[in-house]
């Protein structure tokens, strides 16, 4: 599916405005540190604080911000500090897997491997970090590592949900295939919920033996019929024939993925703080009065998470016009009607692999019962390898990152791997799914 945009030039005029406000992100730069400078008598005055907030709010709404680092350099495990290398280990075009290599002293008995599927919806994999460090103690973690399709020459191919599929079943072949009995769990955040299910249906129909462990599922979009949010009302609603028109733009030169057409990242970006727009325009008045007070520490939040937030990539428009029809607009897994490479997936062949889903009480973006609604499409999974939790007084993203998910849902999802790992289901024919 290839899909010529609206307009092909908006991509250009957007680059052009970032090009053309240049000189003035240099003055306001300049402007801010001539300000703070202890030289200048105007620096501890109101005035000069009030001067040296404004250039910084300007410059920050109108910088680009880049790929973010994961920075994680050691964990702490059992009170010791633990030194943590980052390495890939596989690479596509639109992703690379990265490890969390820690160095741990032999003790006989290996920690079970966790691969974490980041969200392929805009933000990168850093988005996850929290998720990460709490995970880093007790697993061999391992994450997807998307790639901004801007970034992609259009020699190498374009992405859709099929590819999508298709690398989850060989990245868990890959970290299964030399395991020598250490189970393998994933765990899939928000959008990727429904392309893990599909690659595990599709190893467990055709009995791969490299099947993960466990698959958790948290706050993912399996049935957006059940509670639908405004996210999903909107996309059923246009379809992906409006979303075409207008949010697939060309690539322009000179990034290496020129001529690919995408659905831009500052578009999306504009979406995520549409929603939230009187939240967005308060955090930054706050930080501009945190400036002015010389409130250092609640500066520095606002900029930690505005960093890592306003951080977005495109994604190929192939597979984020297919992700709008399967997943929003006709609803193909929950139904029954979903495929891969052609064949459909039958969710009844999932017999061996353990299925956790969590939901966030007051989560804006998947509703209550979506993720939940995996549970009916497995009646060949036994009951032991079924485990449900809804998250209280959470939103979307408490649901894997904070103080909530550190203190009560990463314990729960440990304890379920453990489960999983030792309720070895017994061999039963399938229901003809």
């Amino acid at each position: 599916m290839r899909a010529g945009p609206m307009n092909p030039y908006s991509y250009q005029w957007h680059e052009m405005t970032y090009l053309a406000l240049a000189p003035a992100r240099a003055m306001s730069g300049i402007a801010r540190l001539w300000f703070n400078n202890p030289a200048n008598p105007l620096a501890n005055t109101h005035m000069g604080r009030n001067m040296a907030a404004s250039a910084e709010i300007f410059e920050r709404l109108t910088r680009r911000y880049g790929k973010p680092i994961f920075g994680i350099d050691e964990v702490r495990i059992d009170g010791e500090s633990v030194p943590v290398h980052e390495t890939v280990i596989w690479q596509r075009p639109f992703c690379r897997l990265l490890h969390f290599e820690r160095e741990l002293k032999p003790t006989g008995k290996a920690q079970p491997k966790l691969l974490l599927i980041a969200p392929m919806s805009g933000h990168y994999a850093t988005l996850l970090r929290g998720t990460v460090e709490t995970f880093l103690p007790y697993y061999d973690v391992y994450i997807t590592d998307w790639a901004d399709a801007r970034m992609v020459p259009i020699s190498l191919g374009t992405f859709g949900l099929d590819d999508y599929i298709e690398y989850l079943i060989e990245m868990c072949r890959l970290l299964s295939a030399d395991c020598d009995g250490i189970p393998l769990h994933t765990i899939a955040v928000c959008q990727p919920a429904v392309p893990l299910f599909a690659a595990v249906a599709v190893m467990e129909a055709r009995d791969d033996p490299h099947v993960p462990a466990s698959m958790t599922l948290m706050g993912g979009p399996i049935d957006t019929r059940r509670s639908p949010t405004a996210v999903n009302t909107v996309a059923e609603t246009r379809g992906s024939a409006w979303f075409r028109e207008n949010c697939v733009h060309a690539v322009p030169y000179p990034y290496p993925g020129a001529s690919r057409n995408v659905y831009p990242g500052f578009l999306q970006l504009s979406g995520f703080m549409a929603m939230n727009i009187d939240r967005h325009v308060s955090a930054h008045i706050d930080m501009f009065n945190h400036l002015v007070e010389n409130d250092g520490d609640s500066a520095e939040r606002h900029r930690d998470f505005y960093d890592e937030y306003l951080s977005v990539m495109d994604l190929d428009a192939e597979f984020y016009l297919q992700t709008v029809d399967a997943v929003f607009v006709e609803h193909r897994l929950p139904k029954g009607n979903m495929t891969y490479r052609g064949e459909r997936i039958d969710p009844s062949a999932i017999r061996r692999v353990g299925l956790m889903t969590v939901e966030g009480e007051n989560d804006d973006i998947s509703g209550i019962g979506q993720t939940h609604a995996a549970h009916e499409l497995c009646p060949n999974l036994p009951p032991k390898l079924k485990i449900h939790y809804e998250q209280r007084n959470v939103g979307h993203y408490g649901v894997f990152n904070g103080s909530r998910f550190r203190e009560e849902i990463a314990p729960r999802i440990r304890a379920f791997h453990a489960q999983a790992t030792q309720a070895q289901p017994e061999p039963a024919p399938l229901e003809v799914g």
